[in-house]
């Protein structure tokens, strides 16, 4: 099934010129001009990923992120002018999965597009998997549906912390660098920090209550999971 894009950018040529290369790529393409019209697109339309710029009339960027994530989990990608580094870290802070900081090469945006995508919407796996769920001190993880749940309650995770997640809980007792979680997260040479992924772990832990203490930070050096199966 083709995948739906909403590109929610104000300057219109380059809404035009990210639309010109999704759809050559073969995706659904919804375009806004301005938050409201983004949030309307959301609400009438299954998308499946959003490209959403920061500066916008009507709704700003970090509002509709907001919104969103009030409801759905799917990848957002953030465009942002400004070099404010405090800007970007709001944004992952709200659940933005990702950053491109204008100027941007299109072709660079739609790799991380493409690695979004396929990330969180594979269903490649022919043969069944073995030990496709994950359940550690009351924190359960069913890969296929990409489901979480703490004591039998489901939480919603961005697709980001899900990643993160799932990663340090099969690696569980193992000590995970930032940039082994940048290098496995994202996939590519990222312009973020360690504030980023800091960011990231933070919100994670927050939405894991009293199970956040199983997320150890090894000072100066990473993350590990701990905890018993």
């Amino acid at each position: 099934m083709k995948k739906t894009v909403l590109v929610v950018e104000d300057e219109e040529i380059l809404r035009e010129i990210i639309k010109d290369y999704l759809l050559n790529e073969g995706y659904t393409v919804l375009e806004a001009a301005d938050g409201k019209q983004a949030l309307s697109h959301f609400e009438d339309h299954d998308v499946h990923l959003v490209i959403l710029d920061i500066m916008l009339p009507q709704l700003d960027g970090w509002s509709v992120c907001r919104r969103i994530r009030k409801t759905s989990n799917i990848p957002i990608i953030m465009l942002t002018a400004r070099a404010d580094e405090d800007d970007t870290l709001l944004g992952f802070e709200l659940g933005a999965d990702d950053y491109v900081t204008k100027p941007y090469s299109p072709p660079i945006l739609l790799a991380r597009v493409k690695r979004l995508i396929e990330s969180r919407y594979s269903s490649s796996v022919v043969e069944p998997v073995k030990n496709d769920t994950l359940h550690i001190d009351g924190i359960g993880i069913h890969i296929p549906s990409r489901s979480v749940t703490l004591d039998e309650e489901s939480i919603n995770l961005t697709h980001t912390e899900f990643e993160i997640l799932l990663y340090l809980m099969q690696n569980q007792g193992i000590i995970i660098t930032r940039e082994q979680l940048i290098t496995k997260i994202w996939g590519y040479e990222f312009a973020g920090d360690d504030r980023t992924v800091n960011s990231h772990i933070r919100n994670l832990r927050h939405k894991l209550g009293d199970k956040a203490q199983h997320i150890v930070t090894v000072v100066r050096v990473g993350y590990k999971f701990e905890g018993r199966t």
